[in-house]
């Protein structure tokens, strides 16, 4: 072990426990993401400057959509995982599936669902399909870093091998070796720089391009994610995908990576059109202040 490599904390993933009641670390980082996102979303639906002509959801659409996007966040995320990740085991033992407290969310998975439960709200309220993807687009790097610190504190989804990397940790799970703790990078890439990048973007255009946000973050998404994967181990029953010794840690192309493409594509899309204006409703409604008002 190099001289300069870190013990794994110790730090127990159960972090209440009462009785045979426990709660782990995992489930409150769900929790905050989801309260978080929903108290910013709430700011940001009462801020009038924010939004021009175009229609907005109301603080009580805000509180109902919470749950649609919960739902959708995690049946998505175990069927995306079923499906990229692992899914000859899952065909051998299909109620293997229903078995989530042994793991097993893909983000990819999560992020499709959350938009089919963006788009199934939108139509169910008559609200504007982009506009509500652009206030989930805002939110949800809240919940990305809180998830990836869980994923740290679960000693899960470590990165690759680092001898020279001062830094690096030896995870329980990962072999005597020391490793990049890749959780905590994409805490601060998919968390923290994209929250700020998309709070910049909605101080400068606030939401009057509907699509415009949603873009910025899909493809903000898909580049940090890249970068992040020739940090982090791909999976044991996936492995590297195709190519050799791609990127400063060797390798090839990951699952992670090669989902991200499409993302990439349609985020850049996205962007475009909405900077061109194409998804601007034909006929904008505009809201009387004092109807704000008396939502809130």
């Amino acid at each position: 072990m190099p001289f300069l490599a870190l013990p794994f904390p110790a730090i127990d993933p159960v972090a209440v426990a009462i009785g045979p009641i426990t709660i782990k670390w995992y489930a409150l980082a769900y929790i905050a993401g989801l309260i978080g996102g929903w108290y910013y979303a709430r700011r940001l639906v009462m801020a009038d400057r924010l939004w021009g002509v175009v229609k907005r959801p109301s603080v009580a659409d805000i509180d109902d959509l919470v749950v649609w996007v919960a739902l959708g966040v995690v049946l998505g995320g175990r069927i995306g995982y079923v499906l990229f990740y692992n899914l000859p085991l899952y065909l051998s033992d299909p109620w293997e599936i229903l078995a989530i407290r042994n793991g097993g969310m893909s983000f990819h998975g999560g992020f499709l669902g959350a938009i089919l439960a963006f788009l199934l709200f939108a139509r169910a309220r008559g609200l504007n399909g982009y506009t509500l993807l652009d206030i989930g687009a805002v939110v949800v790097p809240i919940g990305l870093f809180f998830g990836r610190i869980a994923n740290f504190v679960n000693g899960e989804l470590w990165g690759r091998v680092a001898p020279d990397f001062p830094y690096a940790i030896v995870f329980p799970g990962g072999g005597p070796l020391p490793r990049h703790p890749s959780q905590l990078y994409e805490a601060v890439t998919e968390g923290l720089l994209l929250f700020v990048v998309l709070a910049l973007a909605v101080h400068r255009f606030g939401f009057r391009k509907p699509g415009l946000l949603g873009g910025i973050f899909v493809l903000g998404y898909a580049l940090t994610r890249t970068f992040c994967e020739f940090f982090r181990e791909p999976d044991r029953q996936l492995g590297f995908l195709f190519g050799d010794h791609l990127g400063p840690m060797g390798g090839g192309v990951t699952m992670g990576m090669l989902l991200c493409v499409p993302m990439a594509l349609v985020g850049l899309a996205y962007i475009v059109l909405a900077a061109r204006g194409w998804t601007r409703p034909r006929h904008p409604v505009e809201e009387a202040p004092a109807e704000r008002a008396a939502e809130a």
